[in-house]
C-alpha cells in the first residue's frame, strides 16, 4: 500500500535529480511549503538530491516561511472579518482547541512556535496562533525563528548521520 507523503517526498527527490542546478532550489522551496515535509524534510530532500547543504537549508526554510506567511495573513484577515461582523467571536470549544489553548497559556507564543513542530506542521500552529488573536507580526517572528532552528538542527543531525554512515 502506498503512502501519499512518501510518494510526495520521492517525487520531489526525483524532480530535483532531473532538473538543472539552477531550478533545484525553487523545487526545494516548494517542498518546504508542504505541511509535514516542511523545512526539515525539504532540506533533507535537497541534500539527498545533491544540493549543497547550505543552499538546501536556505531554500527549504524560505519555502516553509513563505507558506506560513500566507497562512498567517489569510487567517488574520478571516479573523478580522469574523470579529468585525459579529463582535467578539463565539466558538464552541472542542477538545483540540482546548488542548491548544492550554498549551498556549502554559508556553506562550514563543513556546508554542518552538515546540509546535514536534506535534503539528508550522502552518497549522501559525493558523491556530493567529486565530486566537496573536498579532501576525509576532506569529511570523516566532515561526521564522522556529523554522530556522528546526530546519538547521535537523539538517545538522542528518549531515552527521550521513558522515557516520559514509
Amino acid at each position: 500500500m502506498s503512502n501519499p507523503l512518501s510518494d510526495l517526498v520521492l517525487g520531489f527527490q526525483g524532480l530535483v535529480a532531473a532538473v538543472p542546478e539552477l531550478v533545484q532550489p525553487p523545487i526545494i522551496a516548494a517542498a518546504g511549503a508542504v505541511p509535514f515535509i516542511e523545512g526539515e524534510g525539504a532540506a533533507a530532500i535537497g541534500i539527498i538530491g545533491g544540493i549543497h547543504p547550505l543552499v538546501a537549508v536556505l531554500a527549504a526554510a524560505i519555502g516553509n516561511l513563505l507558506c506560513v506567511g500566507i497562512v498567517v495573513l489569510a487567517t488574520s484577515r478571516v479573523r478580522a472579518a469574523v470579529t468585525t461582523r459579529r463582535g467578539a467571536p463565539t466558538t464552541t470549544p472542542t477538545a483540540r482547541r482546548e488542548k491548544f489553548e492550554k498549551a498556549y497559556h502554559r508556553y506562550g507564543t514563543p513556546g508554542v512556535s518552538l515546540l509546535g513542530p514536534l506535534l503539528l506542521p508550522t502552518q497549522f500552529t501559525a493558523a491556530a496562533l493567529t486565530s486566537t488573536g496573536v498579532s501576525p507580526a509576532r506569529v511570523l517572528g516566532w515561526q521564522a525563528t522556529a523554522i530556522a532552528l528546526w530546519t538547521t538542527g535537523v539538517t545538522l543531525v542528518a549531515l552527521g548521520l550521513i558522515r557516520i554512515a559514509a
